[in-house]
């Protein structure tokens, strides 16, 4: 009988914002992977990644700029480099923790490439901040290099970049094989590295991908039977704020687009995290999503946490 195949997508609270937070986080996050893995799921694991990406783009432009013979990096090469450095401590944390309960799995981090859509809207209006606050100097040395800039009142001028969907995933076979070799995957890291083809190459889009909708389409190619993005909030919420705000535990599709049309959920935020989950739903028969917090991850698989997405 074939296991069961579940993308947890983990958000910043499961990883920390700086090295040492991160390795502390990732212990923790470790025992839940781990925890799902001994209970026989097939687990493939995406992340966040906006401090660690921001961190490694502020530190290499700043260095470019101090040291000659030396270049700022665009951001598909920080967002390799993010990949690499997160993925490095979860697979050392998740081995770690299996060895400790006698389960002997290789776990992998694979650099992953998603493919978008040159002429996506997203690139006509940059809205993700990255990297750190300008002087109006270099705000306009950012404009001139054809970058988008905005002005945050009392702080100064930040770079920001699009955020275009993701069209599909360059290293999808190698993922599935791992996958079907019943080994632990770690892919799409911080949305995975935004490239469009350009011939037989792939080249670097200056963009971040939103990390849940990244998770959405990873869990509809592996044909995942469940898709739990973790957040920092317990449940999803309607009238997120207000005095009558009320958590839901449950939704069908039917529900969470009518939620959508009356606006319930934050763009930069909720949204992606739902949109993500209905695509995900709405490509495969018997799917779940769910969305919820690190702590009561495993509350929610069993249907006493979290909030659930079904298709009816």
């Amino acid at each position: 009988m074939a296991k069961k195949r579940i993308v947890i997508a983990l958000g910043h609270h499961a990883l920390g914002t700086n090295l040492p937070e991160q390795k502390t986080a990732v212990a923790r996050t470790a025992k839940v992977i781990a925890d799902f893995i001994q209970s026989g799921w097939q687990v493939a694991l995406t992340h966040s990644n906006a401090p660690q990406v921001g961190m490694i783009h502020t530190a290499m432009n700043e260095f470019g700029k101090q040291h000659d013979g030396y270049t700022s990096a665009p951001m598909s090469v920080c967002s390799a480099m993010s990949q690499g450095y997160i993925g490095y401590d979860l697979q050392n944390g998740i081995r770690a923790e299996l060895m400790t309960r006698g389960i002997y799995k290789s776990v992998a981090t694979i650099l992953t490439q998603m493919m978008v859509n040159p002429y996506d809207e997203a690139f006509y209006t940059p809205m993700k901040p990255i990297g750190r606050f300008m002087t109006a100097e270099e705000a306009k040395e950012e404009e001139d290099k054809g970058n988008y800039v905005e002005e945050v009142p009392g702080k100064g001028f930040r770079r920001v970049v699009a955020s275009p969907k993701p069209v599909s995933i360059v290293e999808i076979d190698i993922i599935k094989a791992v996958m079907d070799a019943d080994q632990i995957v770690i892919a799409c890291g911080g949305g995975g590295i935004p490239v469009m083809e350009q011939g037989c190459y792939l080249k670097g889009a200056s963009a971040v991908i939103e990390k849940d909708r990244a998770a959405g389409l990873l869990a509809k190619e592996i044909d995942a039977d469940v898709l739990m993005i973790l957040t920092n909030v317990d449940n999803v919420t309607l009238n997120f704020g207000k005095p009558d705000a009320r958590p839901i535990s449950m939704m069908n599709k039917t529900e969470a687009a009518s939620y959508i049309e009356d606006n319930q959920f934050e763009p930069s935020s909720m949204l992606p995290k739902i949109e993500a989950s209905l695509d995900f739903i709405e490509h495969g028969r018997n799917r779940k999503a769910i969305i919820t917090s690190l702590e009561k991850a495993e509350e929610s698989l069993e249907g006493k946490a979290g909030t659930i997405i079904t298709e009816a």
